[in-house]
């Protein structure tokens, strides 16, 4: 994977994650690669996927069950889409006007070009 350099790597994991979710690539309640694994498939420090894990755990998005790795959870979907969406109001919506003043788009014209 690609990283890019304006975003934490462990945040950039837990995008990955995500996408996995909405996709559909991870099933509620199935298992998820382990940090070891996803280490590997990444080329990056198993700490760092241990970071994103924790975040995803507190988050309620995955589970620890002993000595069997993390899960999904059940309303992870859900979860993952309301975080997704607070990052986009959050972030993607204020850049998003910056670069409509810079441009001169109106709202008129962006509404335009999404219809």
């Amino acid at each position: 994977m690609e990283f890019a350099t304006n975003k934490p790597i462990y945040r950039q994991i837990i995008d990955y994650c995500y996408a996995q979710v909405l996709t559909g690539a991870w099933q509620p309640g199935s298992r998820v690669p382990s940090v070891r694994e996803l280490a590997v498939q990444m080329a990056v420090n198993t700490h760092t996927i241990l970071k994103a894990y924790e975040t995803l755990q507190a988050d309620a998005v995955i589970e620890p069950r002993r000595g069997m790795g993390f899960f999904l959870c059940g309303d992870a979907r859900e979860k993952v889409n309301e975080a997704r969406r607070r990052e986009f109001f959050a972030s993607t919506i204020p850049m998003l006007r910056q670069e409509m003043e810079l441009l001169g788009i109106t709202p008129g014209d962006l509404l335009n070009h999404l219809t």
